[in-house]
């Protein structure tokens, strides 16, 4: 019998429907049934969660159910999981997510290729932004790598022995951040961590009701004060100490410091929450930021962060809400020019800013050669009137262009970086932007594979200043029209149009743009002749070599499947109709969808297709002479004599 590769644990509580929707990406997987299990533990269910587990195990040798008294949270049947779990490495779901098909196989491969402790599986979601953790997939890395920090779901691959080793388990009972304390003491002890980002394993959903979202995290009663500072201390006695804001051990604790500190001085939670209750969360935040942060944590932020820092640590309430208040109003402005495609590519230039709320640009100023923050956003923030001083403009500023298939909730990362860098404004002020090219291969983009059919959303995320911004990437095109012409790739067409919203999007293989809405307005301009069936439409990129697409057209009265052809030109395609067409002798229009101008004309004579024309070509006496007897066999081979000549 086949050793068990994986086991799958799913703690469960009163989940209801969402087990019947989790369990088929479960038990789909293209690991073979004999190579992984899967372990469910029912924390105390009091609808009916239990009797679908039971009846889904029925059918399923490899599934498992166990049951224990409700704990209360998810910790207590993750362990009792462990547990039971035989498999060479374990993977952590929740009942309301779902695995990709390939998830375990790849991610065991993955595993096993790199000798791995721990394996990092990209994960898409309906309520995060991206992660630029998952850009690349990285063989193996230590947490020197504090990117890692970005993820600390355990919704992740671990080795069972390495975890058995290291006496790994969670926090039980009602203790929140337990996925924290177990992933960093994870991370702080594996020799060698794995990503995989060219395949998305782990699909975070978004409840119907809501029972999973974030927001419900934050709760003080169930300890979450004095847990923040366990694994703040875990996180210490795990690295060495340094006044250097860049050792490792500040770069880990900036990530609990920056979420689940400063987030109590913020946008939107500051504006958002009652005041008197977020004056308790403001005044614990500050008690644990003074006594378990070193002073190098906050040194390292950037501008904006390291202001929110000292509001927070000085107990200034009301300064920290006027701050939220006038970084709320910032928004970031995208810049697209020059788009086209080139090489099968669709290629841009994109600048990205920050916007104050009056629409003018957040700037720097310079005084005594220094830089200072705009004195428009800090007005009215006290201990700021003199100025709030910037060291370091580009203090951990970066900013990536992210394609987002908008029906599977995949994000994917362009080729190409984005330069952070200052933009003088004159006057001694300037502006932090970021630029560069935006490069989009529907062909490879989706981890080394073509996009899958469907819109796929362009979209740019921006951290500068200590400004964090996910924005559409918008241009000056009318909402609903083509962005550039369509390009046939890979057998299918793509094309471009900026959305109701003005959002730039690629709509691969048709599914909701036809090739007729993009090409109307050029059609006119054809003037070339056909060889045989085919003719050459300038406006339709094309790689060389590739398979051709269908399309469908309407010849005269008759509808029918054309074909879009790579030719020698990368800026043309060739459009080919069948060769036989069931319409009367003559010349009729060739039309696209929804286009009122014809694409070319067919000429046909018997049934039979003799040639493609532009709209604007006229055809010479002896071209009209030859069509009206094209039926004749012998004139057939005189006119294969003659050419192509008028």
């Amino acid at each position: 019998m086949p050793r068990v590769k994986v086991s799958v644990i799913v703690p469960v509580y009163n989940t209801g429907k969402y087990v019947d929707e989790c369990a088929p990406s479960l038990l789909g997987q293209s690991l073979p049934a004999d190579e992984y299990e899967v372990v469910y533990v029912d924390d105390g269910s009091t609808d009916d969660t239990l009797s679908r587990l039971e009846k889904i195990a029925a059918g399923h040798p490899n599934v498992q159910v166990h049951t224990q008294p409700n704990s209360g949270w998810p910790g207590a049947p993750r362990n009792l999981g462990m547990r039971h779990a035989q498999g060479e490495y374990i993977q952590f779901v929740d009942h309301d997510d779902k695995l990709g098909p390939e998830a375990l196989e790849r991610l065991y491969e993955h595993a096993k290729r790199n000798d791995a402790d721990v394996v990092l599986g990209k994960m898409s979601s309906t309520m995060v932004r991206p992660r630029r953790l998952f850009r690349h997939t990285v063989d193996a890395c230590t947490i020197e790598n504090d990117e890692l920090m970005q993820s600390m779901s355990p919704h992740k691959m671990f080795r069972r022995a390495f975890v058995e080793e290291h006496g790994l388990r969670f926090p039980e009972g009602p203790w929140i951040l337990e996925d924290l304390a177990f992933v960093s003491a994870a991370y702080l002890k594996a020799e060698r961590i794995a990503i995989l980002a060219d395949y998305p394993v782990y699909y975070w959903m978004k409840r119907d009701d809501g029972g999973n979202n974030t927001q419900h995290r934050f709760n003080p009663r169930h300890g979450f004060w004095s847990n923040t500072r366990t694994i703040i201390g875990q996180l210490k006695d795990g690295t060495p100490a340094s006044d250097d804001i860049d050792a490792l051990q500040n770069r880990l604790l900036h990530r609990l410091y920056h979420v689940e500190i400063l987030s109590r001085t913020r946008e939107p939670e500051i504006l958002r929450e009652d005041p008197t209750e977020q004056r308790k969360r403001f005044e614990a935040a500050r008690e644990v930021a003074v006594e378990e942060f070193p002073a190098a944590v906050r040194e390292g932020l950037p501008a904006v962060s390291r202001l929110r820092a000292e509001l927070l640590e000085r107990g200034d309430f009301e300064g920290a809400l006027t701050l939220a208040q006038r970084v709320s109003e910032v928004k970031a402005r995208t810049e697209v020019a020059n788009l086209r495609w080139e090489n099968g590519h669709l290629v841009a230039d994109v600048t990205l800013g920050l916007l104050r709320g009056d629409g003018e640009p957040l700037v720097l100023v310079e005084r005594d050669a220094k830089q200072y923050l705009d004195p428009e956003l800090l007005s009215g923030v006290p201990g700021t009137e003199a100025g709030w001083e910037v060291p370091d403009p580009f203090r951990l500023a970066y900013a990536e262009l992210v394609v987002k298939d908008r029906d599977r909730e995949d994000w994917w990362y362009p080729e190409g970086d984005l330069e952070v860098r200052l933009k003088p404004l004159g006057e001694g002020r300037s502006q932090v932007i970021a630029s560069g090219q935006l490069s989009l291969d529907p062909e490879r983009l989706a981890g080394g594979r073509p996009l899958e059919r469907g819109v796929h959303d362009v979209w740019a995320y921006v951290q500068l200043l200590g400004v964090d911004r996910l924005v559409r990437v918008t241009g000056e095109g009318t909402p609903g029209t083509p962005a550039t012409g369509p390009a046939l790739t890979g057998g299918r067409l793509s094309l471009p149009y900026w959305t109701g919203s003005g959002q730039l999007a690629l709509d691969v293989d048709q599914r909701q743009r036809k090739l007729g809405q993009d090409v109307s307005t050029t059609a006119g301009t054809n003037s070339e002749r056909g060889e045989g069936s085919s003719l050459a439409l300038p406006y339709v990129a094309a790689t060389p070599d590739g398979p051709p697409a269908r399309v469908k057209v309407t010849v005269g009265t008759l509808g029918a499947t054309a074909e879009l052809l790579p030719s020698p030109d990368p800026t043309t395609a060739q459009l080919r109709l069948p060769a036989r067409l069931k319409l009367p002798n003559g010349r009729h229009p060739v039309n696209l969808p929804k286009t009122a101008n014809p694409l070319a004309y067919a000429i046909v004579r018997d049934g039979t297709l003799l040639r493609l024309e532009g709209p604007a070509y006229a055809a010479g006496g002896r071209r009209r002479f030859l069509d009206s007897i094209a039926d004749n066999r012998q004139v057939r081979r005189v006119r294969r004599k003659l050419g192509s000549g008028n």
